[in-house]
């Protein structure tokens, strides 16, 4: 799925949420488990955390700047991450269960076109299985982005 160019506006987190900066020495393993839970019912799963994340760091595409982190405002748990390539694609994205259905996701996708809005990039892409049975394709189009290419 692609989008085009966004707003400048600055996104904020939704009410009872933080952006915090990523950090490597910690969030890997708490990010893994929530892709893991997220990935679930689409029977992925990332790997061992120490392989994945390795190979994550050692990848030419990797900026830890990418790394996007929500935290909940009271706890500090993890609510939400996603983690993009510099080309402009965002390989992996999740929102805790618990925490879906209050505006996360798509404040977390805004503020990732609006990174990489501010980054010079054309478009964002990502890949969705069109089946998905989370509603991840109508969540992507509500936000302006358009399939262009089923595999």
């Amino acid at each position: 799925m692609r989008l085009g160019r966004g707003p400048d506006a600055l996104i904020a987190a939704p009410a009872g949420f933080l952006w915090t900066a990523f950090e490597p020495s910690t969030h890997p393993p708490l990010a893994r488990d929530l892709l893991n839970r997220a990935y679930a019912d689409g029977g992925a799963a990332v790997r061992a955390g120490r392989d994945w994340w390795r190979e994550t760091e050692a990848d030419p595409e990797y900026d830890p700047k990418l790394c996007f982190i929500a935290v909940e405002a009271g706890s500090g748990r993890l609510a939400a991450f996603a983690q993009c390539w510099t080309s402009g694609f965002i390989k992996d994205i999740a929102v805790a269960d618990t925490h879906r259905g209050k505006g996360l996701g798509a404040a977390l996708m805004r503020r990732i076109f609006q990174t990489f809005q501010a980054r010079g990039c054309a478009h964002v892409d990502l890949k969705v299985q069109v089946d998905n049975p989370s509603g991840a394709v109508h969540f992507y189009k509500s936000l302006g982005m358009t399939v262009v290419e089923e595999l």
